[in-house]
């Protein structure tokens, strides 16, 4: 199968194909590659020029638009290749074009099925549009291009996230697929997957300014479309109810509540949270135990969402793994009662690394290194003084780093379920092979949208229909396909075990015994190479710190603050 990155086409792996020569084509002489295409005698604009600019509208089922208005492309493979090559931003090979729209055609028919294509385009739109070489083919820098896709992607890099939901008009080349190219069909769906996401993360955003502002009528709105995008989530849901009742619309915020409850009891078999049902109260307090209220703060021109919550004379900070989302992760009742439970260790801490949940969307997957250096602006922010890391998984080697280079700032190091590398060597058995590594990769993110790898993470919840829902959502909501390849490919790629020797804070170690998603002898492999360390051996198959057993993962992690040595000085 083919497979694309959705930032665009460039990024294509082709199939091997049949190179065997097709008989009996005899293409016009002015379909060759190297010879320019005749000037049409198309429409043109009342001073005798061409349409200099184009607008191609993805969102919903995709139409093409000139100066004029809307042109009729009876070409469907021909308005995939329109919009594949605007998606590019550049010029893409005829190589990957061919294959991907004519994935079953010997190359060189293939080849000439494209060339006859770009003739039929240029013929329908009136015009030469297309830049070509014997290799390569791009959208004319001559002309203006206009991408809706492109204007939303903007408006949310610039933080104008109201902006951005007005060009949200539907999803992707909704309804729009190509027969036998199941290549572009996936590649539409990483695509359209990371839109998806980047809209949900501007909804957020803006509920909570308009929360913040007063405005609540523009957050229950806002806060709408995000029921309507998840359905399920208890989040979204309390966000449009609270809204509603803020606003002074509790018709509204009955008839959601219900609607909710509803949909909770005949998809999951279960009913709202304590959270959920107290908000149609009056007079109930709020919970003791509620979500805390999420923040933001600049480091390197990325925005980075973060939580604190409770207090005490240590920090600790929470670092779940390779996906994340600060205020889903209070959905799941074994989650926030995990986190409710730390609060007798210290005040917690949750951040989002950049590109990852409601932290800004950036175009690369964060490395070790970057990841370190937010973890140090999130602290800062925080006014923290003294903190306890708590990496989990692929977040451990950013600890690892961040203990290493501010140990001063660093009262101990917890590491649950982590390694420290990323894929097997010759010196390092304690992984899975490249290859091996890449084929699960590619099985998570072709399940990406339902509650993929839940088997592997959690087999203590696998079977458990509000947990598959929870996890799902909040894949959705973290990241999009496309995304998430990028950043299980860092964690492949990644390696710190030159820096565990260098490790001076007090460290542990946890793992449980039958880890289905990291060997438990990568736990003691790292711990081995920490001096000092404390290596705990947990039961269990569950990767997740808050699935399963949490009592000794508490009581491990309360024994390990409890031995550190204390500071003189006021707490909070």
């Amino acid at each position: 199968m083919l497979f694309s990155s959705c930032a665009g086409g460039s990024g294509v792996e082709c199939r091997s194909l049949n190179r065997s020569t097709a008989s009996g084509l005899d293409w016009a002489r002015l379909l060759s590659p190297d010879r320019p295409l005749p000037v049409p005698s198309g429409r043109r604009q009342d001073k005798g020029e061409f349409v200099t600019s184009f607008t191609l509208q993805t969102f919903g089922f995709p139409e093409i638009h000139g100066d004029n208005g809307p042109i009729k492309l009876n070409l469907r493979r021909g308005l995939a290749l329109l919009i594949y090559l605007a998606e590019a931003k550049g010029a893409v090979a005829r190589d990957v074009l061919a294959t991907l729209l004519w994935p079953e055609s010997p190359r060189e028919t293939a080849h000439a099925r494209l060339r006859r294509m770009l003739h039929r385009i240029a013929l329908a739109l009136g015009q030469p549009i297309f830049e070509t070489d014997r290799a390569s083919v791009r959208w004319s820098p001559a002309i203006e291009l206009k991408v809706d896709s492109h204007l939303f992607e903007s408006a949310c890099d610039r933080g104008a996230f109201e902006e951005a939901c007005l060009c949200y008009r539907g999803d992707f080349l909704a309804g729009f697929a190509l027969a036998d190219c199941a290549a572009f069909d996936d590649w539409a769906f990483y695509r359209r997957e990371a839109l998806r996401g980047r809209l949900m993360h501007g909804l957020e955003r803006l509920v909570q300014d308009k929360t913040a502002a007063g405005d609540h009528f523009a957050a229950a709105a806002h806060a709408g479309r995000l029921v309507e995008l998840d359905p399920l989530s208890e989040v979204y849901g309390r966000h449009l109810i609270r809204s509603l009742l803020t606003a002074g619309d509790r018709g509204s915020a009955e008839r959601h509540h219900a609607a909710l409850t509803q949909r909770l009891r005949d998809e999951l078999g279960v009913a709202p949270e304590a959270a959920t049902e107290a908000l149609m109260e009056p007079s109930t307090a709020s919970p003791v135990h509620a979500a805390p209220t999420t923040l933001y703060v600049e480091g390197a021109g990325v925005h980075l969402a973060y939580q604190t919550y409770g207090s005490g004379e240590l920090d600790i900070l929470i670092m779940p793994g390779f996906v994340s989302h600060v205020e889903r992760v209070w959905e799941h009742p074994a989650c926030r009662a995990f986190l409710v439970s730390l609060m007798a260790v210290g005040r917690v801490i949750l951040f989002d690394r950049r590109g990852i949940g409601l932290s800004d969307r950036v175009g690369s997957a964060p490395s070790v290194d970057v990841t370190a250096e937010d973890i140090g602006t999130v602290l800062r922010a925080a006014h923290t003084r003294r903190v306890v890391l708590f990496g989990a998984s692929e977040c451990g080697p950013a600890c690892i780093k961040f203990a290493v280079d501010e140990s001063r700032l660093v009262a101990g190091l917890i590491l649950f379920g982590s390694l420290a590398k990323g894929c097997w060597a010759p010196d390092y058995p304690h992984a899975l092979r490249a290859n091996q590594y890449d084929a699960w990769r590619q099985q998570l993110v072709a399940e990406w949208g339902g509650p993929a790898g839940i088997e592997t993470f959690a087999p203590s919840l696998s079977r458990d229909p509000q947990a598959r829902a929870w996890w799902a959502g909040l894949l959705r909501a973290a990241s999009s396909p496309g995304n998430i390849w990028a950043v299980l490919k860092a964690l492949r790629d990644t390696d710190v075990r030159h820096l565990l020797p260098q490790v001076s804070v007090p460290t542990l170690v946890l793992h449980r015994r039958n880890d289905q998603a990291v060997r438990i002898a990568a736990g003691r492999d790292m711990a081995s190479h920490i001096t000092g360390a404390h290596f705990v051996e947990l039961d269990g198959n569950d990767h997740w710190f808050f699935a399963g057993a949490q009592q000794p993962v508490l009581e491990a992690v309360k024994r390990f603050v409890d031995a550190l040595p204390r500071e003189r000085r006021p707490t909070r």
